[in-house]
C-alpha cells in the first residue's frame, strides 16, 4: 500500500514538472491589475469622463456648503421680528435681520422696508426677493443634471471606439484571438462602466441639492405668510 502511494505521488510530481516545462507561465502567478492601470486602459474617452467627475464633485461641495450655510437654525427669527414689530421698533427689527444675513432675513427685511404701503405691494416685494434668493441657491445645480446625462453618453462613445479598435486589430492580424481583441474590450467595458457610475453619482447629488433647496423654499414661504399675517393683525 505504501509503495502504491509513493508511485502515485511520484507520477503526480512528474506530470507537474512536465506541464511546467512545456508552459513555464503556469507556475507564475497572474499579474495584478491595479485600479489606476485599469482606468488607463479605457483610452482617451476617460479624459472627458474624468473632467465631468471632477466638475460634478466641485459643484456639489460648493453648493452643499452654500446651501448648508443658508439653512442655519432660524427658528426664533420670526419670533424676534414679531416682538420688534408689536413693540413698534422697526429699526431694531431691520438691524436684527441685517445682522442675520440669510436668504430668509433678506426677504423679511425687504418686506419690513415696505411697511406702510398696501399689503399687495409688500407681498410683491417679498416674493421678488424670495425668487432672487432661490435662484442664487440653485446656481450651477442644473450642471449636475447635465453631467448625469452626458457621462453615460460618453461611455457609449467609448463602447463604439472599443468596437472599432477590435475590428481594426482583427483586420490587421487576420485572426480573432483574445490578445487581438482584449484592448478593444477593455476600452469598451471600462468606459461604459465609468460613464454609468459618474452619471448615477451626479444624478444622486443633483437630487440631494434640490431636496435641500426645496426645504429652504418651504421655510421661506411659511415665514413670508406669517409675516403678512402679522402685518394684517388688528392694530397694525
Amino acid at each position: 500500500m505504501t509503495t502504491l502511494l509513493t508511485i502515485i505521488q511520484d507520477t503526480t510530481k512528474a506530470l507537474q514538472d512536465t506541464a511546467t516545462a512545456v508552459n513555464p507561465n503556469l507556475s507564475q502567478p497572474a499579474p495584478e491589475i491595479h485600479f489606476i492601470d485599469l482606468l488607463f486602459k479605457g483610452g482617451w474617452v476617460m479624459i472627458p469622463l474624468a473632467f465631468l467627475a471632477v466638475l460634478a464633485l466641485v459643484i456639489f461641495f460648493e453648493r452643499y456648503l452654500t446651501i448648508k450655510k443658508a439653512t442655519k437654525d432660524e427658528s426664533n427669527l420670526m419670533v424676534q421680528v414679531r416682538s420688534y414689530i408689536q413693540s413698534g421698533n422697526l429699526e431694531g427689527a431691520s438691524a436684527m435681520l441685517r445682522n442675520n444675513n440669510s436668504p430668509l432675513s433678506r426677504m423679511l427685511q425687504k418686506g419690513l422696508k415696505r411697511i406702510g404701503r398696501p399689503i399687495k405691494d409688500i407681498e410683491g416685494a417679498i416674493e421678488n426677493v424670495g425668487k432672487l434668493e432661490v435662484s442664487k441657491l440653485e446656481k450651477n445645480i442644473s450642471i449636475l443634471g447635465i453631467v448625469a446625462g452626458i457621462a453615460p453618453m460618453l461611455g457609449f462613445v467609448g463602447t463604439i471606439v472599443g468596437v472599432i479598435t477590435i475590428f481594426h486589430q482583427v483586420s490587421i492580424k487576420g485572426a480573432i484571438e483574445i490578445g487581438t481583441i482584449s484592448g478593444g474590450l477593455y476600452t469598451k467595458m471600462i468606459t461604459s462602466a465609468t460613464g454609468l457610475i459618474i452619471g448615477i453619482i451626479a444624478y444622486v447629488l443633483y437630487h440631494i441639492l434640490n431636496i435641500m433647496v426645496e426645504k429652504i423654499i418651504l421655510k421661506m414661504e411659511t415665514d413670508a405668510i406669517d409675516f403678512i399675517d402679522l402685518l394684517e393683525e388688528p392694530g397694525k
